[in-house]
């Protein structure tokens, strides 16, 4: 059995082609690190979009998009990003749960690059109606 287990693990290894993912590559991407809103009326929803493009040689792999409060949510690509390609990562500021004047709310991008995370931020002048 052990043979059987062995086989099938070096033939997984010997059939992967260069443009699968290898635990241990790095690559690198630039992001939009800040999303304006402007003005809002408390209770709107902020909808932010932050452009991810893979600048690197290897496939970027987004583990995890983390937010600092419960009154945002994101959302992040269930693929890999090819090399030159781009994808989006969406947030969305629930205002109605945050405090009113400026507001700066943290998003944390976890990908296979050096560092492994990138902090972006979501800011915007919540009034009240």
């Amino acid at each position: 059995m052990r043979i059987v287990a062995g086989l099938v693990v070096l033939l997984l290894l010997v059939g992967c082609g260069s443009d699968d993912l290898v635990i241990g590559q790095k690559t690198t991407m630039e992001v939009n690190k800040k999303f304006d809103a402007g003005q809002v009326v408390k209770g709107e929803n902020v909808k932010a979009v932050f452009t991810v493009e893979n600048t690197g040689d290897y496939p970027l792999v987004i583990s995890a998009v983390t937010v600092a409060c419960s009154c945002t949510l994101a959302s992040k690509p269930e693929e890999p990003i090819a090399p030159g390609e781009s994808a989006t990562i969406e947030a969305t500021v629930d205002t109605q749960k945050t405090g009113s004047g400026l507001i700066t709310k943290n998003v944390t991008i976890v990908a296979n690059t050096i560092p492994s995370s990138t902090v972006v931020q979501i800011q915007a002048n919540v009034v009240n109606k």
